[in-house]
């Protein structure tokens, strides 16, 4: 999938009027009809089951709030085919409307951007509940799974669904990212995908429920481990390319600690420096061909990065220096690529300069409590993303081979946790 791009000076794109906002409609019934048939192939070729629990519960026709765990691109054809009863506005990032806006909107789609507070998004979900009828789907993850495990979903949901008043719902889906994880360069593997579609919440029980209360049952819903699940099922994966770019997660050597070094290829992942190398076995373990004592698991050698990025922040050695080429989203016609820069990320934040000095922004820490960044976004290149919600700067490193991305997301999240002594 591409998306439209104009070379605009930065100066002309500063000057563009605001972005105007509409308010939701009802997704146009025959466009749901073509998503469904469209979504019939793929999913019958993955061997598509669900599994409904407690969802007697809904009365027909009744709207909700439907929460579900963000893998792959395959997420919106398992939701439109379980919901396929009931009208769903979509919850979705901006830059998906890009030089398609009108049909967008008439599937559905309610724009936001990514890790920015949006007072507006609220609005919409309840006029679109309220007014509209209709349901509303949001990914609470907001951004796709490095490496098979939960990202964090913000603080304010639980809020959020006090104040919406509407029975949840969530669709917990298996496979879909052991099939097409992001980090793998779009390349489908032969996994078969299946849902658990759970009745969550009543308007009753949120109504006698506490907003903290709904929080800490949901962080427990997005909680998973897609690799320990391969594991414990025996999911086999044969194809030959599964640790192509896996250097884009594990972008830090466990032997020698070198970064940038790590190359992902075939079915191993080898660093460059010391030549530790560890092969992605079928069933999702990783297996040490050097003799070293490292990490058997993906999950935990991330988790060991985290740690070491922390550890960083806290003592001061983290730093994020990168020479980005900068493309800009104002409105939605088209991304504009604005010309070149530079970004940096330590203890007080982003701060992004370019397009001749013309280009300064700054975002704080408090400013998100995670990052939009992306593998391969829209084919383009691996990219950081940050702004607010009147403009968005999306930085693709100049040196690709860097792997920074995951890094700098992890930095994102550690460093909101410290300011705000999570």
């Amino acid at each position: 999938m591409k998306i439209k791009i104009r070379n605009l000076s930065y100066d002309k794109v500063a000057t563009l009027p605001e972005r105007k906002h509409h308010r939701p409609v009802n997704p146009n019934p025959i466009l749901k009809q073509l998503i469904l048939l469209l979504s019939k192939g793929e999913l019958k070729n993955v061997g598509f089951e669900c599994e409904k629990h407690g969802m007697e519960r809904l009365e027909k026709g009744e709207p909700c709030l439907v929460l579900m765990n963000h893998s792959s691109f395959i997420d919106l054809k398992i939701v439109e085919t379980i919901m396929k009863d009931h009208p769903l506005n979509i919850i979705c990032t901006s830059d998906g409307l890009v030089g398609k806006e009108w049909l967008m909107r008439q599937v559905g789609c309610i724009p936001t951007n990514k890790f920015v507070t949006d007072v507006q998004m609220v609005k919409d979900m309840v006029y679109a509940l309220h007014t509209l009828k209709s349901s509303v789907l949001m990914y609470p993850e907001a951004s796709y799974s490095f490496d098979g495990t939960a990202t964090p979903i913000p603080d304010s949901l639980g809020k959020c669904v006090k104040l919406l008043k509407v029975p949840v719902i969530m669709i917990r889906t298996h496979g879909a990212f052991l099939r097409d994880p992001l980090y793998n360069n779009l390349q489908v593997r032969d996994v078969k995908v299946t849902a658990d579609v759970t009745y969550l919440f009543s308007k009753e029980e949120i109504e006698h429920h506490s907003a903290k209360q709904i929080q800490e049952k949901l962080r427990e819903c997005f909680s998973f481990d897609y690799f320990k699940e391969q594991q414990e099922q025996n999911i086999r994966i044969k194809e030959p390319f599964r640790a192509d770019y896996l250097n884009r997660v594990l972008y830090k050597c466990a032997s020698c600690k070198k970064e940038g070094h790590m190359h992902g290829e075939g079915t191993t992942i080898t660093c460059r420096v010391c030549g530790d190398k560890h092969e992605l076995t079928e069933t999702g373990f990783l297996k040490n061909l050097s003799g070293n004592n490292t990490f058997t698991h993906i999950p935990d050698w991330y988790d060991w990065q985290r740690k070491e990025v922390r550890a960083g922040l806290q003592d001061g050695t983290y730093s994020l220096d990168v020479d980005v080429d900068i493309y800009v989203l104002k409105d939605l016609k088209c991304i504009y690529k604005v010309g070149d820069g530079h970004l940096h990320h330590g203890s007080s934040g982003f701060y992004l300069e370019g397009c001749g000095g013309k280009l300064q922004y700054e975002q704080k820490p408090k400013a998100s409590y995670s990052l939009y960044a992306d593998y391969y976004w829209y084919e383009i290149g691996d990219m950081i993303c940050i702004g607010n919600m009147k403009c968005l700067y999306y930085c693709f490193p100049k040196d690709q081979s860097l792997d920074v991305v995951a890094k700098t997301r992890i930095a994102t999240e550690e460093l909101y946790k410290m300011k705000n002594n999570f």
